[in-house]
Order: C-alpha cells, then sequence, then structure tokens
C-alpha cells in the first residue's frame, strides 16, 4: 500500500469517528432544541447527561484530519482553507460558542433567564454548525472549488453557496439528529423517554432518506463528477446496497424496539454513507483540481508521519479508553435537572 493512501485511510477513519461521536453529539443538541411534549425537562435532562462530560473529546478525530490534511497533502490543505475559509471560521466558532453555552448551562443556578440564554444558544449552535460542516463537505465534492497554478481561482463564496451543498448540510444535520436519537433509545431508562426518542429517530430516519434522494438529484448539475462516482464506480453500487440494509435494519429494530440493533445499524448506515462519498470521490480530494497522489507532500515526511501516528496511537487511544472507562459510566447516574424551556 502507498503511504499516501494509508494517510486518507487513516483521515477517512477520524472522519468516520467524529461523525459516530462527535455528530451523534450534535445531533443531541438538536433534540434539546426540539424538546417537547409533558416530559420536555426530562429529555433535555437526559441530552445532558449524555453529552458530558466527554464531548468535547470527540473533537480529537477532526483535529486529526485537519493535521493529516495540512501535513501531508498541503495543497489540499490550501485549497480548502482559502476556498472555504467564511463557512470554516463560522463552523468553529459555532463550536466554541456550542462548547462554551453547554458548559455554563451546566453550572448555572438552575432555571434562571442566563441557563436559559445559554441553552438556547447550546441548541442553536448545534443546529448551525452540522449544516455548515455538511456545505463544507459537499463545496469539496462538487467541483466548484477551482485551482489553477497552486492559486484557487474560484472565488471565496461561489463554491459553498449554491443548492448541492445547502441540500448536503441538510443531509448531515439529519443524520446527527438520527443518529443521536438512535443512541438516546439506548441511554434513557424510563420507557415514555424511550418512546419519546424512539418516534423521533423514526422521523428523523425518514427526513435522512428523502435528504439522501434529495442529495443525489441535487448531484446531477451541482457535483457531476460525484454523481458519476455514485452510478459508475464499481465499488460504490456494493456499498449503496449495504447502506440501504443497515437503513432497512434500523428502522426494523427501532420499530421492533430492538435498541441494541438500532444503534449498531444506525452507526453502519452512517459508516456506509461516508465510505460511499469516499469512493465516489477517489482520486480528488478537492474536485476536480487537487488528487490524492498529486497534493501529496514529500515521501520522506509521509514516512515520517505514519511513525508519529503510530506512536500517537500508542498514547491516544488508551487515553480515551480510560476516558470514556471513568467518566462514561458514570453517564447512566444522576442527572442533574434540565430547564423547562429555552
Amino acid at each position: 500500500m502507498r503511504t499516501e493512501w494509508f494517510i486518507g485511510g487513516v483521515m477517512m477513519a477520524a472522519l468516520v469517528l467524529y461523525a459516530l461521536l462527535g455528530g451523534a453529539d450534535f445531533g443531541g443538541g438538536v433534540w434539546d432544541l426540539l424538546a417537547s411534549g409533558p416530559r420536555k425537562r426530562e429529555q433535555r435532562a437526559l441530552i445532558e447527561r449524555v453529552i458530558g462530560p466527554i464531548w468535547e473529546a470527540n473533537h480529537v478525530w477532526l483535529i486529526l484530519v485537519v493535521v493529516l490534511l495540512f501535513t501531508a497533502f498541503p495543497p489540499a490543505f490550501a485549497a480548502i482553507s482559502i476556498a472555504l475559509h467564511v463557512p470554516l471560521t463560522l463552523f468553529l466558532v459555532g463550536v466554541v460558542f456550542r462548547g462554551s453555552a453547554f458548559s455554563f448551562r451546566s453550572y448555572d443556578s438552575r432555571g434562571d433567564r442566563r441557563q436559559k440564554r445559554w441553552g438556547f444558544v447550546f441548541s442553536l449552535a448545534s443546529v448551525i454548525a452540522p449544516v455548515l460542516l455538511g456545505m463544507i463537505v459537499g463545496a469539496v465534492a462538487s467541483g466548484r472549488i477551482r485551482v489553477a497554478s497552486g492559486v484557487v481561482t474560484s472565488g471565496f463564496f461561489a463554491p459553498w453557496l449554491s443548492l448541492f451543498p445547502f441540500v448536503v448540510g441538510l443531509f448531515a444535520l439529519a443524520l446527527f439528529a438520527f443518529l443521536a436519537a438512535v443512541y438516546l433509545t439506548n441511554e434513557a431508562k424510563e420507557p415514555a423517554l424511550v418512546d419519546d426518542f424512539r418516534r423521533r429517530a423514526l422521523a428523523s430516519g425518514c427526513v435522512v432518506a428523502a435528504l439522501a434522494l434529495a442529495s443525489f438529484a441535487a448531484s446531477f448539475r451541482g457535483a457531476p463528477l460525484i454523481r458519476e462516482g455514485l452510478t459508475d464506480h464499481p465499488i460504490t453500487w456494493p456499498l449503496h446496497v449495504t447502506t440501504g440494509l443497515a437503513a432497512t435494519a434500523a428502522f426494523f429494530a427501532l420499530w421492533t424496539r430492538r435498541f441494541r440493533l438500532a444503534r449498531f445499524a444506525a452507526a453502519a448506515q452512517v459508516t456506509l454513507i461516508l465510505l460511499g462519498w469516499a469512493a465516489s470521490q477517489y482520486p480528488f480530494l478537492v474536485v476536480p483540481d487537487v488528487t490524492l497522489e498529486g497534493a501529496a507532500a514529500n515521501p520522506r515526511t509521509l514516512r515520517l508521519l505514519v511513525w508519529v501516528l503510530g506512536v500517537g496511537s500508542v498514547l491516544l487511544f488508551p487515553s480515551l479508553y480510560v476516558l470514556f472507562r471513568v467518566f462514561g459510566s458514570g453517564r447512566a447516574g444522576a442527572a442533574s435537572d434540565g430547564d423547562d424551556d429555552h
């Protein structure tokens, strides 16, 4: 295996982990905003308990992607960071506001106005940030970022202010909300709360299916190379079939109340969607001008980076295991009361 392929695979694995962990946390914020009914207080309390206290650690996977892109594929990093610096900056601002608001809401006096304001900021940022992240992905895949002789020529707004990136942004939001709702059916202990999030998971799953079709339809004009990859690449059809099977299994498991199976199937669905995107976009890092091999750094740099990844994994994975083992087990413990309304 060529070194740049291996590093690209590590980046893809990190993106999958970020979607499965960090994406679900974003989705939890969506359901915090949409909490309703006689149990909205309990819904928010459950979301707060499940998200904290380890949720910020999930951003390590996105940081890893950024560092690898900067080090291993500098032309791709330059093109993305220049052409998409506006949505990237807004996304980072949203992440910062979301984290700060969650902390202030969790430790402020219960029920006062400031706590409610921070709760609203947390929820709103949880909606905006995933949409921006999806728009960034859609812009990268759309072919609207043009690079000539290492210089971005497509401007700062045209690549991401179009229909295809926007639909992909909505798709990412719905996907994260679906994933969070499925996870929350496993975390809830009260049957009524389980039913609340089961209904939300089924509803958001339908929205995911609709937006997946809308994204594909928008790709005919908005991302023709990706559309060709989705239909013509030999590996994408098996991925389409397995993605459909995973989605069907998730719906079946939710309908029959097999929530552990639903969690596994939903995670598999998200993973396969991301792998399908990667397969349809290969060999491009930025469609259509920056390829994986063409953007690769010096081979000595890549080999050194592989060694650094090996050493880093020895430190990272045991640390994350201890973090989840110590603090993750406390998620099922007593929850502090949530607020009645934002």
